[in-house]
């Protein structure tokens, strides 16, 4: 005999197909969303440590654009609207997956996507549109290393609140495949800190040896 849950579940898929509303269940994998959001999740810190470490190395976006500050508001615009487009397709994915009861969490779903909106704002305002989107890759450096918050809570406020509002967002609607996804960007982005920490490092580093170098210099002129 089947269990009471089981059963109910077939009744509810089976009044979701007749109405349209979203069906219960653990994931769907033949769903090709799922599939397309994972790949843009991937995708995305990997395509800006790729053009912003080139553009350190060549210049090639300054030489297009004609300045550094022209290649970094096209970078950023182009982050930004990788980002709400990987958004939107994380929307249209989870909205096409099974409904799982015990993950419905409204009440920590709504925390966190204020949590992770907190931490992304904020840090957007510390740092502005230079610093938050590779400035520093253009040769547009920050005359000292912001600490306030929300960077004296975590060194990556930006990556980790957009893993809270991912995560939020997976809870608030009870969806496994939200979750899983969520797991992926905090991966993507814990990979993409080990190549843009010690890469950023060095720029402030050389920065601070050729500031004591023109110290000494004028030391030695007076």
């Amino acid at each position: 005999m089947e269990k009471p849950s089981l059963i109910m579940e077939k009744i509810h898929n089976l009044i979701a197909g007749a109405t349209g509303s979203e069906q219960i269940g653990f994931l769907d994998t033949s769903k090709q969303s799922l599939y397309v959001i994972a790949a843009s999740i991937a995708f995305n810190p990997l395509f800006w440590n790729v053009v912003a470490q080139s553009e350190y190395k060549t210049h090639f976006l300054t030489k297009i654009l004609g300045s550094p500050y022209r290649g970094c508001y096209f970078l950023a615009l182009t982050i930004f609207s990788l980002g709400i487009f990987r958004d939107y397709l994380y929307t249209e994915a989870l909205a096409e997956q099974p409904f799982y009861p015990p993950l419905h969490q409204p009440s920590v779903g709504i925390a966190l996507l204020v949590i992770g909106n907190v931490l992304v704002l904020t840090s957007m305002w510390a740092l502005g549109v230079t610093g938050t989107y590779l400035g520093d890759y253009f040769g547009i450096l920050m005359d000292e290393k912001v600490e306030g918050f929300p960077f004296n809570v975590t060194g990556a406020p930006m990556y980790w609140g957009s893993t809270c509002s991912f995560l939020g967002t997976a809870l608030y609607k009870g969806k496994v495949a939200g979750v899983l996804l969520s797991v992926e960007i905090f991966l993507a982005y814990l990979i993409a800190l080990q190549f843009e920490d010690p890469f950023t490092a060095e720029i402030y580093a050389k920065l601070e040896r050729e500031r004591a170098a023109k110290g000494r210099q004028s030391k030695k002129k007076a």
